[in-house]
């Protein structure tokens, strides 16, 4: 995810220090109820599972530019049925920093902004999940319907973040407009892939029952409260 350089200008790009120092403080209150929850060896071997995971989503998987930014597949909600919120929150984070340090210089002034533009949205996925997956279910038998949910609030956070910082960087106009629109229409195709990485992934964990109780991934995969 990468806003593009100059979208917004220096003087404006203070918000970003705001935002992400929100999206910050909610991320090491989930890492402390993670650690409380399992332990912080657990926390910290999902946390490197993520890491690698969202440097190859973003360098390995196929990512075009369209409008005001590029098209990836994050799987955003993949990360978070597998890790957990904190791990996830934290991978993408130290993901996005990687690959700014060693590949994308360029991107690193808008790592503000595009931490915000995948956090937020994660952080919705998480509020959402409590309130349309009933207790008594693992996240492998999930629907195909609450996956589409999921996924659907996930990348259509990632394009309103994104609408947000091109009009708060280049004003309301109908030239930045269509950048946008075209942005927004292009990520169509990731909200009808995801939910089906999704639930094949599952499929897989489902079926890969010794991870059961295994610190690498999310106690909610299989147990339930």
């Amino acid at each position: 995810m990468h806003i593009e350089p100059g979208l917004v200008d220096a003087g404006k790009i203070w918000l970003s220090h705001a935002t992400v120092a929100g999206t910050g403080a909610y991320t090491l209150m989930l890492a402390r109820e993670a650690m409380r929850e399992r332990s912080l060896p657990s926390l910290m071997a999902r946390t490197l599972a993520t890491t690698a995971l969202v440097f190859c989503f973003f360098e390995v998987l196929p990512h075009h530019p369209v409008g005001v930014s590029e098209v990836h597949f994050i799987l955003g909600s993949t990360l978070f049925l597998l890790f957990g919120a904190a791990p996830a929150a934290i991978g993408l984070a130290l993901g996005l920093l990687i690959q700014g340090i060693f590949f994308a210089p360029f991107d690193l002034p808008q790592y503000g902004m595009n931490v915000t533009t995948l956090l937020m949205p994660l952080f919705a996925v998480s509020a959402l999940a409590r309130r349309i997956i009933r207790p008594d279910t693992a996240y492998v038998d999930l629907t195909y319907r609450q996956a589409l949910a999921l996924s659907t609030i996930y990348q259509a956070g990632i394009v309103s973040w994104v609408a947000f910082w091109a009009f708060y960087g280049q004003g309301f106009t109908v030239e930045s407009a269509m950048p946008i629109l075209a942005f927004g229409g292009a990520y169509m195709l990731v909200i009808v892939v995801e939910p089906l990485v999704d639930l094949a992934v599952l499929a897989i964990a489902k079926r890969a029952n010794r991870l059961r109780g295994n610190a690498l991934v999310e106690r909610r995969l299989y147990e339930v409260a």
